[in-house]
């Protein structure tokens, strides 16, 4: 109980919604109670009435009102089912949407860094699978739980009413039905459950390393060992489930022996109540039969607690999302005109991941000014990706601050878009249009302004000789063309964005030295007039720059023009040349 309490102690994905739409969820419980309430006095009309009709033929001119219930009650009880079922499944679809939205509105905001941040899997069981495990847990948990100790509250008092003792005994034994067993489900149940998701988990992570990478295993001639390698968490999973079905049966028929012991005992207590009366004697059986339809109620109870562990799982993981962005947009935006740009400065910035034993950057100062070309190079693990990260807001600093024109970067998240393009190594091309996939830069831009950028990036020859021109699909991934070409239509994109800071993320770490060379020139000349941040780890196409910073160990080493380290440098003098392709001594 501890658990589920700590769940929900910070959540802002279940709770909020049972309190946004109570209305809604109030009705969804009454439908729910009547329905089964419907199906017990349907029982218990029909007992009343089977017995009173088997006492005397000339009973049946008596009994006209049970009769008239029993045919209201066999009709209500599947109307109140339906209006239920739909009112139930309109609250889910209502909270679903707005969960989709949530969800995606979350992830956006670590969009550029979530591939650094987290796997692939990770990100494909959270949209596949933790949204409809929270609609579940409206559907199978929380609505079931809700009508079931109602209707384990009302019966009870029912026939506590009648005999206090009786009262007590049904309480004892119901709840062994609507507590007890569903508490026992949630401890035999929860550590199968953890282990299904991480292997589910794991499953997800590495079948997607599997589609991504199919090419080399089939080069490899290992399509075997891929086939097996995918078997294995599935077998682990069937396993599994055969446990978790195996104690199902039992916990059933446990149930199923409290129902029946339930029936005796309150055959006894009608017996004990109306048996010594021949006009009474008629409630024995109404009494009786009235416990049968409340039984699917309270094991409804006990199925929806068991999947309450795979329910917690996704609320925690959800909430992780929702924390990052609510921490990404705790800062006080301010509004910006991106043409108004003057200078962007890292004042004395440091910054230290929570599990980093040395800081990533350590008290790094540099301005930037309007219209300057600035490369940042060095090795893996220097510190490059973690300053773009700062620059872009994704991470916050440690000490120190990041200023674009004397305003906090992190003030500026909801007009990010609008001061920096991105080029990284891998931009993104959908499987939609060239002219979606371009128009992606700037949604208000016109078919003309698209086929400009186009041309202006080199490609208008080719999207010219393409099958449907600019209505001609890319493929997923852009998969019909180039690495060049992908990166000349993120170019588009961007040209078409015409923010005043362009960041680019070792942009042509995977092309050939041609293209590489000839993309090179294309940037720096179609973004002559903007400020451009280049993040690389040699030196091809670094005489395009105003100024060179290495950056390493999370601190700038040289500090220059090209021109004047390749004179004062005997380090960068011997990188360029190495990138020129000049032999030294």
């Amino acid at each position: 109980m501890h658990d589920i309490i700590d769940t929900f102690a910070h959540d802002s994905w279940v709770l909020p919604y049972l309190k946004r739409y109570k209305g809604l969820l109030l009705l969804v419980i009454f439908l729910g109670f009547m329905t089964f309430f419907c199906g017990s006095a349907l029982m218990f009309t029909s007992g009343y009435l089977i017995s009173r009709a088997a006492q005397r033929p000339e009973n049946i001119l008596l009994i006209y009102v049970p009769i008239v219930l029993t045919r209201a009650f066999g009709i209500g009880r599947p109307a109140f089912r339906y209006a239920q079922r739909l009112t139930s499944h309109n609250w889910v679809l209502r909270i679903v949407s707005d969960f989709r939205k949530k969800l995606y509105l979350a992830v956006e905001k670590t969009a550029v860094t979530i591939r650094q941040e987290r796997q692939t899997g990770d990100i494909l069981a959270v949209l596949a699978d933790d949204i409809e495990h929270i609609e579940n847990l409206y559907l199978r948990t929380i609505f079931p739980v809700i009508i079931g100790w109602l209707l384990y509250i009302v019966v009870t008092v029912a026939i506590g009413g009648f005999n206090w003792a009786f009262g007590l005994l049904m309480f004892l034994l119901f709840g062994m039905i609507t507590i007890v067993i569903p508490l026992i489900s949630v401890a035999v149940n929860g550590a199968r459950v953890y282990k299904t998701r991480e292997i589910q988990h794991d499953f997800y992570v590495g079948l997607t390393d599997s589609v991504l990478g199919l090419a080399d295993w089939v080069i490899a001639g290992r399509q075997k060992d891929l086939v097996a390698n995918q078997d294995q968490p599935i077998e682990a999973q069937v396993r599994l489930r055969r446990q978790d079905h195996h104690f199902t049966w039992w916990r059933d028929f446990t149930t199923q022996m409290f129902v029946g012991i339930i029936t005796i005992v309150m055959l006894v207590f009608a017996d004990v109540e109306f048996g010594g009366s021949d006009k009474l004697v008629n409630w024995i059986a109404a009494f009786t039969l009235a416990i049968f339809p409340t039984i699917d109620a309270f094991q409804g109870i006990a199925q929806g607690f068991t999947e309450w562990p795979s329910h917690q799982a996704s609320i925690r993981r959800v909430n992780d999302f929702d924390h990052n962005e609510k921490t990404a947009s705790a800062v006080p935006q301010v509004e910006v005109v991106p043409n108004d740009f003057t200078a962007l400065n890292i004042n004395d910035v440091t910054f230290q991941y929570e599990n980093g034993k040395a800081p990533a950057v350590s008290h790094l100062n540099l301005q930037i000014k309007k219209g300057e070309k600035l490369a940042i190079l060095g090795p893996s693990g220097a510190g490059k990706s973690t300053l773009l990260k700062l620059l872009l807001g994704d991470l916050t600093a440690t000490d120190g601050q990041i200023l674009v024109n004397d305003i906090d970067v992190a003030a500026l998240q909801t007009h990010r878009a609008e001061l920096f393009g991105v080029l990284d190594q891998q931009p993104y091309l959908f499987n939609s249009t060239v002219m979606n996939n371009v128009r992606l830069g700037n949604l208000a831009a016109t078919d003309e302004q698209v086929i400009a950028a186009v041309e202006a990036v080199g490609l208008g020859e080719l999207v010219a000789g393409l099958p449907d021109g600019y209505q001609t699909a890319m493929s997923e991934g852009g998969n019909r063309f180039s690495g060049g070409e992908r990166q000349r239509f993120a170019l588009a994109r961007i040209l078409l964005q015409d923010a005043p800071i362009i960041i680019l993320d070792e942009p042509t770490v995977s092309l050939d030295p041609i293209t590489e060379a000839a993309i090179l020139a294309t940037i720096f000349k179609l973004f002559k007039d903007k400020t451009i941040i280049w993040v690389t780890h040699h030196l091809m196409g670094v005489k395009y720059v105003d100024q060179v910073r290495f950056i390493e160990n999370g601190q700038f080493e040289m500090v220059g023009s090209p021109a004047e380290l390749y004179q004062t440098e005997p380090r960068f003098k011997k990188l360029l040349d190495l990138d020129r392709g000049l032999t030294t001594e």
